[in-house]
Parts: C-alpha cells; sequence; structure tokens
C-alpha cells in the first residue's frame, strides 16, 4: 500500500468521525430543548397503556403486548395524548370501545364491587373459621361421669379383669 492511500484512508476517518461527532452535539442539543407543542412522552403513553388490556393477548397490558393490535393501540393512545386529552379521558375511549372488560384492574362501583369484596370477605371467613376450630380443638373437655357406666358392662368388665391370669 503506498503512502498516498494511507494519508487518503486517514482523511476519510477524520472527515467522518468529524461529521459523527457533529451528529452527536446535535442529538445532544436537541435532547436539551423542552418538547414542541403535540409531542407526548413515552412515560405517559406507557402509564395509559399499563392500564389497558391487550385485545389478542388478553393476559398482558397493552404497554407490554407484542402483537400489532397493542401497537396500534398504543399509537391511538400517543395521538390522543398529543392531541391535548387527559389520560383520563383516553382510558374512558377505550372502555367506551370496548367495554369494561377493557381495563386491567376494573373499577370499584356497582357489580365489580364483588371482585374487590370478595377475596376481603373470604379472608375474612377463613380467620374465623380457624379461630372457632382453634377454640374447640383447645377447650378442655369435661371428664365423664363416674357412674355413666351401664352396670351390665361394669360387671363383665370386672370378670374379665379377674379371669386374667
Amino acid at each position: 500500500m503506498s503512502h498516498r492511500w494511507v494519508v487518503r484512508i486517514l482523511v476519510v476517518a477524520v472527515v467522518a468521525g468529524g461529521g459523527l461527532g457533529a451528529q452527536s452535539a446535535t442529538a445532544d442539543a436537541a435532547q436539551d430543548r423542552p418538547p414542541a407543542a403535540g409531542t407526548v412522552n413515552a412515560d405517559a403513553v406507557r402509564e395509559v397503556a399499563a392500564q389497558l388490556r391487550c385485545v389478542v393477548c388478553q393476559n398482558l397490558s397493552v404497554a407490554d403486548s407484542p402483537s400489532e393490535m397493542a401497537n396500534q393501540m398504543r399509537g391511538i393512545i400517543r395521538d390522543r395524548l398529543a392531541a391535548g386529552e387527559p389520560p383520563e379521558q383516553v382510558v374512558q375511549y377505550f372502555v367506551d370501545k370496548y367495554g369494561e372488560w377493557i381495563l386491567l384492574a376494573p373499577r370499584g362501583r356497582g357489580f365489580n364491587m364483588m371482585v374487590w369484596a370478595a377475596p376481603v370477605v373470604a379472608v375474612l371467613a377463613g380467620l374465623i373459621a380457624v379461630g372457632v376450630l382453634l377454640r374447640r380443638w383447645t377447650r378442655p373437655r369435661p371428664a365423664p361421669r363416674a357412674g355413666g357406666i351401664d352396670p351390665v358392662l361394669r360387671e363383665r368388665i370386672r370378670r374379665e379383669l379377674e379371669s386374667e391370669p
């Protein structure tokens, strides 16, 4: 390789490196600027998407689902938040479209109140049952009455004890 080729490669490397440095400085400056009007923070989108159930996966939130439908729903969330809608209104949009089923955590009113109350009632019933059983098991039992044995049985026991060697 000739000396000229080495010089040319070094010049290209320096120019390319300077361009990369300028691009990174531009990117750093862009991150320091406040977001433009109409842009939405990814955390805000994730916060709303985490409240909604993916209609394809059904056991994952829209935020965690890899499905295309969840991706489209995240886009709708982003668009609505960018349009200035509050997060509650965006969630209500999906509830109106899909019903209360779309919410990962059901709202605590109406029939859904049973979802929140049933575990508490079950735990209380279990604690009461354990308390009653413990009380029965630890309560001293009254001694049997001495005269409570049948006279015929008493005579049989006496004979068997006397007949033993």
